[in-house]
């Protein structure tokens, strides 16, 4: 518990870094999209091409693979129907914070710090499900409410998953494990170095994100979408905790992958299609703290 709390610190610590250069304008929020872009494409694929490149692949971590994919959809059609009166764009930008979540940029430096790289490799192995949750339903639920007479263009949404360079690298590690292949020993040595800016980098960047500015109109929204996200995450949760007939390691990234907070790409998403963006990034941050708080509570339950 000691070495658990005493990561939580450091992350804390990390965090309040990035948020009081932001507020002493050392660093300028705008250059967060800078470090996000540098994350995304560079220090995270390096992280999963160095924790997957001789992984096992077994029957137990492809099922975090599928419950990744399974529970994306199951919150999406609940989401839908809970937001089926608002507004079509109100509805659609309600629905594509539901399903999806912040594995890679807030889960990963957590994780990393408190079970390594085991805990890397299960929480990996989710969220390759995830990301197809994330980069294909979210987008498509955010895109067809956007306006009307929208036609959903499958061909579109598979090119937007395709650039996506995290989900690339899953697929392509995924597919060099299958084939019995392996990696050169240089390329593993050089993501191994790079890999290690990636969590304090993620850290200092939810820093630099973070706000406590909230509009009181954004309340009853606000409280849908976290109010379904947590307690369905909650929920099931707890339930695949203690029912599941699986290793500890994957109870435990099932319980706490469902209480992350949600993907950072809905930012991105609200952007395309003109939602309200500072909607969208006013219950991104109170996500963050939610489940900063959720992840110190189950986790010092855990350990």
């Amino acid at each position: 518990m000691e070495t658990f709390n005493t990561q939580f610190l450091y992350s804390i610590i990390i965090i309040a870094i990035g948020y009081c250069f932001k507020r002493w304008n050392i660093i300028k929020e705008q250059d967060g999209e800078a470090i996000s872009r540098i994350i995304f494409n560079i220090t995270l694929p390096s992280v999963i091409i160095f924790t997957f490149h001789n992984i096992k692949m077994e029957y137990s971590l492809l099922i975090l693979v599928v419950l990744g994919f399974l529970y994306g959809i199951i919150v999406a059609v609940l989401g839908l129907f809970l937001f089926r009166n608002e507004t079509r764009r109100d509805k659609g930008m309600l629905g594509m914070l539901i399903p999806g979540f912040n594995i890679g940029l807030f889960a990963f430096p957590l994780v990393e710090g408190i079970w390594g790289e085991t805990g890397l490799k299960y929480f990996g192995m989710f969220d390759v499900g995830n990301a197809v949750v994330t980069f294909g339903i979210s987008y498509l639920i955010g895109s067809y409410y956007s306006k009307e007479g929208v036609v959903l263009d499958y061909k579109h949404v598979i090119g937007k998953m395709s650039k996506s360079i995290p989900l690339m690298t899953y697929m392509a590690v995924f597919i060099i494990n299958i084939c019995g292949l392996h990696l050169p020993s240089g390329v593993v040595q050089i993501t191994s170095i790079v890999s290690k800016a990636n969590m304090p980098l993620s850290l200092l960047l939810l820093g630099i994100y973070l706000n406590f500015t909230f509009e009181k109109s954004y309340w009853k929204g606000i409280g849908k979408v976290l109010g379904l996200r947590y307690g369905t995450g909650l929920a099931l949760g707890i339930l695949g905790f203690y029912l599941l007939p699986v290793e500890d390691m994957i109870r435990y990234t099932v319980l706490i992958a469902l209480i992350l907070p949600m993907a950072s790409s809905v930012l991105i998403y609200s952007i395309e299609f003109k939602y309200n963006q500072r909607f969208v990034g006013t219950v991104a941050n109170l996500s963050i703290l939610l489940s900063f708080l959720l992840v110190w509570v189950i986790g010092n339950m855990l350990v």
